[in-house]
């Protein structure tokens, strides 16, 4: 018989009594006395236990995150904010881009069932429906207060330990499940970030949206630049340099862009740092590439008008 005071298998799922009147009521009170009265530290506690819960792979983190969202979503401000016309404040603001962000880390979850995204996509859908629910893009207009300001804090409090996270070492741990040989997880993350900030996106209409993306940009080649770049890493920029200049549009890079597509400057100034030493050609051709002056490309002779779409693609585009 197995030992009852063994605890659970290591193969078990993670899961423990969830007091779900004890969250509802947390979040009402905060929401109730405007973040004062210290509310707002049991809040950020909620916050940080559901990522607790999502790394242990605890299933009541999608849960507690749920109680969460109603809580938010039933808070009377947000119809009086909507009948005023009046922004929401940075503060709440960030509340919310914390509730958008651990729900993506929800549904991006690679251990969850079918039937449990397609649950929470149809709560998700719910919610989005409600009038009063908040605009991703946040602020319209040129109403953008202490935004410069506000966005950095938010995201300080979300690393709803950055300086132990530099101590780090980065090291390969091999990943025998995948088949090319010498990759590691090290390198399959260098990788699949080096994807993520060179896909062409369409530049939101929100002023807010448009700083947090330059800021959510600034943070993940911040996180890069803390890894030392050796062979096996070097090969992986090549890589993606290439596919990045040869992936038509599904790169920021391609030789066609969205002419509202995220401006690539930033990350292919990262990149041009990293391939400088190793590969210079492929450097400046990345560099040219993100600066939209396809003039200078040997590729299209000039004269050459079977290539319309290269006086499209330097149009000016719509920058923060």
């Amino acid at each position: 018989a197995p030992d009852p005071t063994a605890g659970a298998s290591i193969d078990d799922e993670n899961c423990w009594h969830l007091d779900e009147e004890q969250v509802q009521e947390q979040v009402k009170l905060f929401l109730s006395q405007g973040g004062y009265h210290g509310s707002g530290k049991q809040l950020n506690l909620l916050f940080a236990k559901v990522r607790e819960m999502l790394k242990m792979r605890d299933s009541n983190g999608a849960r507690m995150l749920t109680l969460i969202t109603e809580q938010f979503m039933a808070d009377p401000r947000l119809s009086l904010w909507r009948q005023q016309g009046t922004t929401m404040t940075d503060k709440y603001r960030q509340l919310w881009d914390e509730l958008g962000a651990l729900w993506m880390c929800i549904v991006l979850n690679p251990h969850c069932k079918l039937e449990q995204k397609s649950s929470w996509l149809k709560q998700l859908k719910k919610w989005n429906s409600v009038d009063v629910c908040p605009w991703e893009d946040g602020n319209h207009g040129n109403e953008l207060p202490n935004l410069t300001n506000a966005l950095p804090q938010g995201a300080n409090a979300n690393q709803e330990n950055l300086g132990q996270c530099k101590s780090l070492e980065y090291q390969h741990l091999p990943a025998h499940k995948f088949l090319e040989e010498g990759e590691s997880y090290l390198t399959l993350a260098v990788e699949v970030a080096l994807i993520g900030l060179g896909q062409q996106r369409i530049m939101p209409d929100g002023l807010y949206a448009q700083e947090k993306v330059c800021r959510n940009e600034e943070q993940l080649i911040s996180k890069l630049q803390e890894i030392e770049l050796d062979d096996t890493l070097v090969k992986i920029f090549r890589k993606q340099a290439v596919f990045l200049l040869e992936g038509g549009p599904y790169s920021g890079l391609g030789e066609v862009i969205h002419r509202e597509s995220v401006p690539m400057h930033t990350f292919a100034k990262y990149l041009f740092t990293c391939l400088l030493p190793h590969d210079a050609e492929l450097a400046y051709k990345s560099a040219l590439r993100a600066m939209r002056l396809l003039v200078l490309e040997s590729t299209a002779p000039s004269g050459d008008l079977s290539r319309p779409h290269h006086i499209a693609s330097v149009v000016p585009n719509r920058y923060p």
